[in-house]
Protein backbone atom coordinates (compact mmCIF):
# COMPACT_ATOMS: atom_id res chain seq x y z
CA UNK A 1 0.00 0.00 0.00
CA UNK A 2 1.65 3.25 -1.07
CA UNK A 3 1.38 6.63 0.62
CA UNK A 4 -1.54 7.91 -1.49
CA UNK A 5 -3.56 4.74 -0.84
CA UNK A 6 -2.90 5.08 2.88
CA UNK A 7 -4.02 8.73 2.85
CA UNK A 8 -7.15 7.75 0.94
CA UNK A 9 -7.85 4.94 3.44
CA UNK A 10 -7.43 7.29 6.41
CA UNK A 11 -9.73 9.88 4.80
CA UNK A 12 -12.33 7.22 4.06
CA UNK A 13 -12.25 5.87 7.63
CA UNK A 14 -12.36 9.41 9.04
CA UNK A 15 -15.50 10.12 6.98
CA UNK A 16 -17.07 6.92 8.34
CA UNK A 17 -16.23 7.88 11.93
CA UNK A 18 -17.86 11.27 11.43
CA UNK A 19 -21.12 9.71 10.18
CA UNK A 20 -21.75 6.64 12.31
CA UNK A 21 -23.51 6.26 15.66
CA UNK A 22 -21.49 3.30 16.96
CA UNK A 23 -18.16 1.58 16.34
CA UNK A 24 -17.56 -1.98 17.57
CA UNK A 25 -13.96 -3.23 17.69
CA UNK A 26 -13.54 -6.98 17.24
CA UNK A 27 -10.50 -9.22 17.28
CA UNK A 28 -10.19 -11.99 14.72
CA UNK A 29 -9.01 -15.21 16.36
CA UNK A 30 -8.77 -17.30 13.19
CA UNK A 31 -12.07 -16.90 11.36
CA UNK A 32 -12.33 -19.05 8.26
CA UNK A 33 -13.23 -17.42 4.96
CA UNK A 34 -16.73 -18.90 5.18
CA UNK A 35 -17.23 -17.56 8.71
CA UNK A 36 -15.91 -14.14 7.70
CA UNK A 37 -18.27 -14.04 4.72
CA UNK A 38 -21.17 -15.11 6.94
CA UNK A 39 -20.31 -12.38 9.45
CA UNK A 40 -20.12 -9.71 6.76
CA UNK A 41 -23.47 -10.83 5.35
CA UNK A 42 -25.18 -10.70 8.75
CA UNK A 43 -23.70 -7.29 9.52
CA UNK A 44 -24.73 -5.94 6.11
CA UNK A 45 -28.27 -7.34 6.54
CA UNK A 46 -28.49 -5.46 9.84
CA UNK A 47 -27.69 -2.20 8.06
CA UNK A 48 -24.11 -1.95 9.29
CA UNK A 49 -20.61 -2.28 7.84
CA UNK A 50 -17.73 -4.55 8.82
CA UNK A 51 -14.22 -3.61 7.75
CA UNK A 52 -10.75 -4.87 8.50
CA UNK A 53 -8.47 -1.85 8.70
CA UNK A 54 -4.81 -1.43 9.48
CA UNK A 55 -4.54 -0.42 13.12
CA UNK A 56 -2.15 2.46 12.50
CA UNK A 57 -4.38 3.92 9.78
CA UNK A 58 -7.50 3.47 11.92
CA UNK A 59 -5.78 5.27 14.82
CA UNK A 60 -4.94 8.17 12.51
CA UNK A 61 -8.53 8.23 11.24
CA UNK A 62 -9.98 8.43 14.76
CA UNK A 63 -8.08 11.61 15.54
CA UNK A 64 -10.33 14.69 15.74
CA UNK A 65 -13.48 12.51 15.85
CA UNK A 66 -15.75 11.40 18.67
CA UNK A 67 -14.17 7.95 18.44
CA UNK A 68 -10.62 8.93 19.45
CA UNK A 69 -11.08 6.87 22.64
CA UNK A 70 -11.03 3.53 20.79
CA UNK A 71 -7.46 3.95 19.55
CA UNK A 72 -6.13 1.98 22.55
CA UNK A 73 -8.25 -1.01 21.48
CA UNK A 74 -6.67 -1.16 18.03
CA UNK A 75 -3.97 -3.75 18.62
CA UNK A 76 -3.62 -7.15 17.02
CA UNK A 77 -5.86 -8.49 14.24
CA UNK A 78 -8.82 -6.14 14.64
CA UNK A 79 -11.82 -5.22 12.53
CA UNK A 80 -14.42 -2.48 12.89
CA UNK A 81 -18.19 -2.85 12.71
CA UNK A 82 -19.97 0.48 12.24
CA UNK A 83 -23.54 1.65 11.83
CA UNK A 84 -25.60 4.80 11.98
CA UNK A 85 -28.16 3.01 14.15
CA UNK A 86 -26.47 2.77 17.57
CA UNK A 87 -27.65 -0.81 18.08
CA UNK A 88 -27.43 -2.50 14.65
CA UNK A 89 -23.68 -3.18 14.46
CA UNK A 90 -23.44 -4.25 18.10
CA UNK A 91 -26.40 -6.60 17.78
CA UNK A 92 -25.11 -8.26 14.60
CA UNK A 93 -21.59 -8.81 15.94
CA UNK A 94 -22.75 -10.07 19.35
CA UNK A 95 -25.20 -12.50 17.74
CA UNK A 96 -22.42 -13.83 15.50
CA UNK A 97 -19.95 -14.07 18.40
CA UNK A 98 -22.40 -16.39 20.20
CA UNK A 99 -22.00 -18.93 17.38
CA UNK A 100 -18.19 -19.10 17.35
CA UNK A 101 -15.24 -18.56 19.64
CA UNK A 102 -13.07 -17.28 16.78
CA UNK A 103 -14.12 -13.67 17.18
CA UNK A 104 -13.71 -11.58 20.30
CA UNK A 105 -15.52 -8.35 21.05
CA UNK A 106 -12.87 -5.97 22.36
CA UNK A 107 -15.09 -2.94 22.93
CA UNK A 108 -16.15 0.11 21.03
CA UNK A 109 -17.73 3.50 21.32
CA UNK A 110 -21.04 5.21 20.90
CA UNK A 111 -20.08 8.79 20.14
CA UNK A 112 -17.67 9.99 22.79
CA UNK A 113 -18.76 7.23 25.22
CA UNK A 114 -16.16 4.44 25.14
CA UNK A 115 -17.62 1.00 25.89
CA UNK A 116 -15.92 -2.20 26.97
CA UNK A 117 -17.01 -5.65 25.74
CA UNK A 118 -19.77 -5.86 28.37
CA UNK A 119 -21.02 -2.41 27.34
CA UNK A 120 -21.27 -3.55 23.71
CA UNK A 121 -23.19 -6.67 24.79
CA UNK A 122 -25.57 -4.51 26.84
CA UNK A 123 -26.03 -2.21 23.86
CA UNK A 124 -26.81 -5.21 21.66
CA UNK A 125 -29.61 -6.27 24.02
CA UNK A 126 -31.47 -3.00 23.44
CA UNK A 127 -34.14 -2.79 20.73
CA UNK A 128 -32.96 -1.45 17.39
CA UNK A 129 -34.12 1.82 15.89
CA UNK A 130 -36.55 0.01 13.58
CA UNK A 131 -38.01 -1.99 16.50
CA UNK A 132 -38.50 1.21 18.50
CA UNK A 133 -40.20 2.87 15.53
CA UNK A 134 -42.53 -0.12 15.19
CA UNK A 135 -43.45 0.02 18.87
CA UNK A 136 -44.06 3.75 18.65
CA UNK A 137 -46.34 3.37 15.62
CA UNK A 138 -48.18 0.58 17.43
CA UNK A 139 -48.69 2.79 20.48
CA UNK A 140 -49.95 5.63 18.33
CA UNK A 141 -52.34 3.38 16.40
CA UNK A 142 -53.73 1.59 19.47
CA UNK A 143 -55.87 4.49 20.76
CA UNK A 144 -57.29 5.12 17.29
CA UNK A 145 -58.23 1.44 16.99
CA UNK A 146 -59.91 1.47 20.40
CA UNK A 147 -61.86 4.63 19.53
CA UNK A 148 -63.06 3.00 16.32
CA UNK A 149 -64.12 -0.11 18.25
CA UNK A 150 -65.96 1.94 20.87
CA UNK A 151 -67.77 4.04 18.30
CA UNK A 152 -69.05 0.95 16.47
CA UNK A 153 -69.87 -1.00 19.66
CA UNK A 154 -73.18 0.81 20.47
CA UNK A 155 -74.45 0.24 16.94
CA UNK A 156 -73.56 -3.44 17.18
CA UNK A 157 -75.34 -3.73 20.54
CA UNK A 158 -78.44 -2.04 19.12
CA UNK A 159 -78.42 -4.41 16.15
CA UNK A 160 -78.24 -7.41 18.50
CA UNK A 161 -81.12 -6.04 20.63
CA UNK A 162 -83.28 -5.44 17.52
CA UNK A 163 -82.35 -8.90 16.28
CA UNK A 164 -83.41 -10.42 19.61
CA UNK A 165 -86.77 -8.55 19.50
CA UNK A 166 -87.34 -9.66 15.93
CA UNK A 167 -86.60 -13.27 16.88
CA UNK A 168 -88.94 -12.97 19.89
CA UNK A 169 -91.77 -11.55 17.73
CA UNK A 170 -91.30 -14.26 15.12
CA UNK A 171 -91.54 -17.03 17.71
Amino acid sequence: MDRSQKAESVASLNAVFNEVGVVVVTRNLGLTVAQSTDLRTKVRDAGANYKVAKNRLAKLATQDTDYAGISDMLTGPTALATSVDPVAAAKAVVEFAKTTDRIEIVGGAMGTQVLDAEGIKALASMPSLDELRGKLVGLIQAPATKIAQLSTAPAAKLARVFGAYAAKEAA
